[in-house]
């Protein structure tokens, strides 16, 4: 009698025996047994042959068998493996391209456009779309308002090149004037439009070195305001259709839901696991614990950065079961990161 691979994944019959089992189990949410197997796998062998190479995939870690069924289902492993070296993805249908393309028009402006983006990421899949927002700095500024609020607090209203407004409240030093809030705020827009704000920060030091009298002066105004109005802002994301997991089986348990949503609201965790892959072109894969956070154990985030002019400007993806259509969620992801980055570059130009 021949020895068996130690390595059941290396051989034919064990990997197209491990896709059908992973595939039929992700349709059906159901253990899947030897017979099935036999009936669905295009392999002819018996039942009793695919019984023990059901038992090596379990030996090696790639299966689990549940107390309560004869039948099998796919581990994390089991899962990394047929998404890695099994899976046979296929582009996104023409219609579902013309959907991402109609939904997500370049009129909409840049928050609109993040927003559109997260939720149809959920409606599109029926799990949580998630959309990491770009860093502010990285956008060109067109221009700044100064208001003072009372004697020590000022209102700056920054406006974007992408037609953004952001309003922040700036603690002075010292009482300013409106005269003085105007001067300012001229100086800044007159030399700075078109510039993103960290060119704008370091331009306004080194100017500060060099500059003197009336002038320097101003540019100490100025850095005082600028260095609180022109600051980076927190980094944010975006989360859509979160209940939507209340309706998936197998994080059916209160607990569980209780971990994730709580995971949710705080952001900053899955926020950290988004920037994380943004260096890394095309679409990334997390499953299980392979997240590194202890909330996500039980699912899978599906992730692409998206970029406008050649810079990555941030990450979206989707949070879904391990068990979810991978062939079908991986396209979507991919495409959604394609069609934001084309309407982004459209909204940058101006319309």
């Amino acid at each position: 009698m021949s020895r068996r691979p130690t390595d059941p994944s290396q051989d034919p019959r064990a990997r197209q025996l491990l896709r059908t089992l992973i595939a039929r189990y992700i349709r059906d949410g159901e253990p899947v047994g030897s017979q099935t197997l036999a009936r669905h796998a295009g392999l002819d062998v018996s039942a009793a042959t695919i019984r023990n190479i059901l038992g090596d995939l379990e030996e090696a870690g790639l299966l689990s068998a549940p107390h309560t069924s004869a039948g099998r289902i796919p581990t994390a492993q089991g899962y990394r493996l047929f998404v890695d070296s099994l899976l046979q993805v296929s582009p996104l249908p023409d219609g579902d391209m013309a959907r991402l393309r109609d939904e997500l028009p370049s009129s909409s402006g840049t928050q609109a456009l993040l927003g559109s983006t997260s939720e149809l990421l959920s409606a599109m899949t029926r799990f949580v779309g998630v959309v990491s927002l770009p860093r502010r700095e990285q956008f060109a500024f067109r221009r700044i308002e100064f208001v003072p609020i009372d004697e020590v607090r000022v209102l700056a209203i920054l406006i974007f090149a992408d037609g953004d407004v952001q309003n922040r409240i700036i603690q002075s030093r010292r009482p300013f004037e409106s005269g003085e809030l105007e001067r300012v705020a001229n100086y800044l827009n007159q030399h700075f439009a078109g510039r993103s704000l960290a060119d704008i920060r370091a331009s306004l030091l080194h100017e500060m070195r060099t500059a003197q009298d009336e002038l320097n002066r101003l540019m100490g105004r100025s850095i005082e305001l600028a260095e609180q109005a022109l600051a980076p802002g927190d980094d944010d994301m975006l989360v859509s259709g979160q209940t939507r997991l209340m309706g998936v089986q197998e994080l059916a348990h209160v607990d569980r839901l209780r971990e994730l949503f709580d995971a949710f609201s705080r952001k900053r965790e899955i926020l950290q696991l988004l920037e994380r892959t943004a260096l890394a072109p095309g679409v990334r894969i997390f499953i299980g614990e392979e997240t590194g956070l202890a909330p996500l154990d039980g699912v899978s985030l599906v992730t692409a950065p998206y970029s406008s002019g050649g810079q990555v400007l941030g990450v979206l993806g989707v949070i879904g079961p391990t068990r979810m259509a991978y062939e079908r969620i991986i396209p979507v992801v991919q495409a959604a990161a394609d069609v934001l980055g084309d309407a982004l570059r459209t909204v940058d130009r101006g319309g």
